[in-house]
């Protein structure tokens, strides 16, 4: 199979780019500065946004670029505000292929929010498993995974202001970050 790059592929690009800079532009110009991270709620998870102190609120709608999540519990909102004086935006709902998102629309929000500063990406998700013994509302941390559907965001004309272009996957998961959130585990009996 042989792949062409086209000149509508690097407008595409160009086009890209500038949505995500208009993005971010637009939620910085509101909000006046940077966030550390992002908590990427999934299925069931939105509430956890109430115990933020909201400083403001975008509805994915108002966001260039950003796609609209159609799953069930996904409220469609970012939200900018603090927990435990940490300055974070919080997105109640992702975007799914199943959906009809593109790889690339999919990791638009993950390309703006890191253009405001977010250095640390948290993902929450409702899943199956094949483990017998877990049951459901049981909270797992994800060590590895497997891409099985052939799609990636990093396919395509690269430009370096969309970051690396072959990020290092042998270690993708942060070890600190994980044993921390096993002690708050065990600290507050949580299976």
């Amino acid at each position: 199979m042989l792949l062409v790059w086209s000149k509508g592929m690097l407008d595409n690009l160009e086009q890209m780019i500038a949505t995500i800079e208009r993005a971010s532009n637009q939620i910085l110009s509101r909000i006046g500065g940077p966030v550390e991270c992002l908590l990427m709620l999934g299925t069931g998870l939105g509430s956890i946004a109430k115990k933020v102190e909201v400083e403001f609120r975008f509805s994915y709608e108002e966001i260039p670029g950003f796609p609209v999540s159609t799953a069930p519990t996904h409220e469609g909102y970012l939200i900018i505000g603090k927990i435990a004086s940490k300055r974070v935006a919080i997105m109640q709902g992702r975007f799914h292929l199943y959906e009809g998102w593109t790889p690339s629309q999919i990791a638009m929000p993950i390309r703006v929010i890191r253009k405001l500063g977010a250095t640390r990406l948290l993902v929450t998700n409702a899943a199956g498993g094949l483990n017998m013994a877990f049951k459901p509302g049981d909270v797992m941390i994800i060590q590895d995974h497997i891409n099985m559907t052939g799609l990636n965001p990093l396919v395509g004309p690269h430009d370096d202001r969309l970051g690396l272009r072959f990020p290092d996957m042998s270690d993708p998961y942060d070890k600190n970050l994980q044993n921390i959130v096993n002690q708050l585990f065990e600290k507050y009996d949580i299976t």
